[in-house]
């Protein structure tokens, strides 16, 4: 969800004129979002999958007591998606995120795909 570190067209700070959901900044700097820029793409053509890599960008964070499990150790995401050509003629349009196991340590796999019976997908 997306920062709000931008304003509307309009002269009032109206936050859900927006087609997506924001969350306020926090001064919190636990609630600081952790950022990960795209380090690689390519089609697996064994597979026909989209894989996508992600890694962490690396700035100091202060130590925080987490109910989760605590995410600065993750610094790498593997994102996997098939292509759905049917996406368009099926409502919603949406597709549902796995989190796999992952093999290697400070890694996080991601498979993108149909949702299945069960699965929420939400806006």
């Amino acid at each position: 969800m997306p920062s709000r570190t931008f304003l509307n067209w309009y002269r009032r700070a109206d936050y859900t004129a927006y087609a997506f959901n924001t969350r306020p900044v926090s001064r919190n700097p636990c609630q600081k979002p952790f950022v990960f820029y795209l380090s690689k793409a390519s089609l697996d053509p064994f597979t026909n999958q989209t894989v996508s890599e992600y890694l962490r960008h690396r700035v100091p964070h202060p130590l925080c007591k987490w109910k989760m499990a605590d995410p600065t150790t993750v610094d790498r995401v593997k994102v996997y998606k098939k292509p759905d050509p049917h996406l368009w003629e099926r409502s919603p349009r949406r597709n549902c995120c796995r989190i796999l196991d992952s093999k290697k340590k400070g890694s996080m796999v991601v498979h993108v795909g149909v949702c299945m019976e069960g699965e929420i997908s939400e806006i």
